[in-house]
């Protein structure tokens, strides 16, 4: 009786691709030796034809020396642009320049002469509103770059409305003869409110509301007070310049207002 023969075993394919897979890897590894032993000067000569042709260096110039640091003209600067950069502005002794100092002094003077000229022009209207007995309705500040005039909307406004309501008139009328005198100057008029939501056809929410009301005043002042429209700006800033906590009744009366900044001359 014969023997029957075992049945031959399948090839053993993962052997194909461990040997594939260990090729690679041999390959990879020569790279990496081979870039490890770069020719320097046929390295350099490649660096320079490629910034050449790129117009980083001029055609011929050195790219890398021989401690790998970007020379040639215009490229030599990408090596110290920190430096340069951290440094800007200083002498040799590491202090500010002259010109820096100066130019600083400038700008302080600057400052100055605005804040000065500000407070002026706070006492102006102070004054011209005292004596039209609506001091007491307005509150005014002085700053380097403007006068700020702060109207609360409960004055000027119904709850939820835009339009000047017909006591609040009288305010604005005083307002604008105070400060018409500054007519060529910036006026910017913004709108403020609390933030208590709003959701109605005319106001989808609170920015809308105060741009409206902001645009009121300006409407005022450039159809019946005779102010020029060239020279002012109406924003509304909704809620989102708070001077006061919206936590309490109170706070939130303060948010909802409208602000007239007249610029000084140095600001216009």
């Amino acid at each position: 009786m014969k023997k029957r023969a075992d049945p031959e075993k399948p090839a053993q394919l993962w052997l194909n691709t461990f040997s594939d897979l260990m090729n690679l890897l041999l390959c990879f590894f020569v790279l990496l030796f081979a870039m490890s032993n770069v020719d320097q000067e046929k390295f350099q000569e490649l660096s320079a034809s490629l910034s050449a042709a790129f117009n980083v260096l001029p055609s011929g110039g050195s790219a890398i020396n021989n401690d790998g640091i970007l020379v040639g003209s215009g490229a030599s600067q990408l090596n110290a642009i920190a430096e340069q950069y951290n440094n800007m502005g200083l002498n040799s002794d590491g202090d500010y320049s002259q010109e820096q100092e100066e130019s600083k002094d400038a700008f302080e003077e600057v400052e100055k002469a605005g804040l000065e000229e500000s407070e002026k022009m706070a006492d102006a209207i102070e004054d011209a509103l005292k004596e039209a007995n609506v001091l007491d309705e307005v509150e005014i500040t002085a700053t380097s770059k403007y006068v700020e005039l702060n109207l609360g909307s409960g004055i000027l406004f119904d709850s939820g409305r835009a339009e000047l309501k017909s006591e609040a008139v009288n305010l604005i009328e005083k307002v604008a003869d105070a400060i018409y005198q500054y007519n060529d100057n910036l006026i910017i008029i913004e709108g403020h409110t609390d933030n208590v939501p709003i959701n109605t056809a005319e106001f989808p929410d609170n920015m809308m509301l105060s741009q409206k009301r902001a645009y009121s005043v300006f409407k005022y002042l450039v159809n019946n007070k005779g102010f020029d429209p060239a020279t002012m700006m109406s924003s509304g800033r909704g809620e989102s310049v708070p001077i006061a906590s919206n936590s309490t009744a109170d706070g939130r009366a303060q948010n909802r207002r409208v602000e007239i900044k007249i610029y000084n001359t140095y600001n216009s």
